[in-house]
């Protein structure tokens, strides 16, 4: 493929996801199923840009849905290892019995949101919404053959939306923000350059690709307890994309593939591999104590408190991120216990160092469209490299709210760390502090 020119330019916008049938029916009988996505024509403004994001889907044998009060029972990851090979592919016969999706527009939250006061920055924009069901972190092109029941196509899909878009107005765009969480996350890794390379391919070197990736900037990490690889819990995030690549026929993108040796393209899964060789703007977006990470890291927080070792592994994770992204151009990283945000409602309330997300990508989508105008001096009081320093769970104030698990009280700071097995004493003394002082700055968010 050549080289796609991934041109930095303005922009900006977010569109009403709205509960109504829209004339964009199509059967994607491409990847063994039906899907939808949606696609608003409000906004005709030819300046304003596409926004195409990846998310997770929960799929039943009668529907699908993708509505923000079901998000927890979304399917949480891209595979199932068990009982020797992998289980969450779909067949035909289970496609058999889904009834025929139609394509709706949905009441969208966070950065999916219509309404400028929770998406101030993005809020008219055009939006294309893609359920994740491909199950391959949208980087398989494995199609059905007789050994192998099940398909695995994400890379494919993502091509297929993109070629359908194009003649329903994305052809007449000026950005394209490809966003995606969790799993969606590092499917913008996977696939932003490629989209770019693929408009380019199709006529359309103007439009300039960006992506947004959310909670997807996984490390590949010794985890805290080792177990044997059985299922997604207990496999180590290296051991889990070498067998995932095999079976989705996984695609990474061919600079990052040159970086390796033949047979370990699954280092591109991981986002501080494959980010220094992307060409298009990339904004990550990650909690330094990702859940998820420490899920398949072993660490379990199941509501007692953790050991010592435990808690020291924790603190060493949150070191260990904040040092991958030390070059990354455009980050925002809280310190809190958390996994996705740019589609929560709240997601407007998360502060680094006093910039919330919405301010830090609106600067970055200002940086970008600044950046061509010879001479523009950087953006002051703008920043888009924002990392807490501090080094606990939850010691940002503007963390989301923590609640006991058992009982469905909201926790503050101190008594979440307290739940955890947090030592006053010892940390203070780590500190250099005096406890009292260190309780006052922990009570005060210092």
């Amino acid at each position: 493929m050549p080289e796609a020119k991934c041109r930095q330019g303005g922009g900006g916008g977010g569109d009403a996801l709205r509960p109504v049938r829209t004339d964009l029916e199509q059967r994607c009988e491409f990847f063994a199923g039906e899907a939808y996505f949606g696609l608003q024509k409000r906004c005709s403004d030819p300046s304003i840009p596409f926004k195409l994001c990846f998310h997770h889907v929960a799929i039943t044998k009668s529907t699908a849905t993708t509505t923000s009060k079901n998000r927890k029972e979304v399917e949480d990851g891209c595979y199932s290892w068990k009982r020797g090979r992998w289980q969450k592919g779909f067949s035909d016969a289970f496609f058999k019995d889904l009834k025929p999706l139609r394509v709706y527009m949905l009441a969208g939250t966070g950065i999916l949101s219509s309404q400028p006061e929770e998406n101030p920055h993005w809020w008219n924009a055009n939006m294309v919404f893609i359920p994740y069901c491909s199950s391959d972190v949208w980087s398989g092109a494995s199609a059905k053959t007789e050994k192998n029941e099940f398909v695995f196509m994400g890379a494919l899909i993502i091509q297929e939306v993109v070629k359908e878009l194009v003649g329903k107005g994305l052809g007449n765009a000026k950005v394209l923000l490809l966003a995606g969480s969790s799993a969606g996350g590092t499917g913008v890794l996977l696939n932003v350059d490629r989209v770019a390379e693929q408009l380019e391919q199709m006529g359309y070197p103007g439009i300039q690709v960006r992506g947004l990736a959310d909670s997807g900037w996984f490390l590949d990490n010794k985890q805290y307890r080792r177990t044997d690889c059985i299922d997604t819990i207990t496999c180590a995030p290296t051991e889990a994309i070498r067998r995932g690549i095999r079976y989705w026929n996984g695609l990474v993108p061919e600079r990052c593939k040159m970086q390796f040796k033949e047979g370990e393209e699954w280092n591109c899964f991981f986002g501080y591999k494959i980010y220094p060789t992307l060409r298009c703007p990339v904004f990550v977006v990650q909690w330094l104590f990702d859940e998820a990470q420490l899920t398949v890291d072993n660490v379990h927080l199941t509501g007692q408190p953790v050991q010592e070792g435990q808690w020291l592994y924790i603190q060493n994770l949150g070191r260990e991120l904040r040092n991958t992204l030390k070059d990354v151009i455009a980050s925002f990283a809280p310190a809190c216990l958390s996994h996705e945000i740019i589609t929560r409602n709240h997601w407007t309330d998360i502060q680094v160092k006093g910039t919330s997300l919405p301010r830090a990508l609106h600067c970055w989508d200002r940086s970008l469209h600044d950046s061509n105008k010879n001479g523009k001096a950087p953006l002051k009081g703008c920043p888009i490299h924002l990392i807490d320093s501090c080094p606990w769970p939850h010691c940002n104030p503007s963390c989301p709210t923590i609640r006991d698990q058992y009982t469905g009280q909201e926790m503050n700071v101190i008594q979440f760390l307290m739940h955890m097995g947090f030592d006053v004493q010892k940390m203070a003394q780590q500190q250099g502090l005096e406890p009292s002082k260190l309780l006052g700055m922990l009570s005060s968010g210092s």
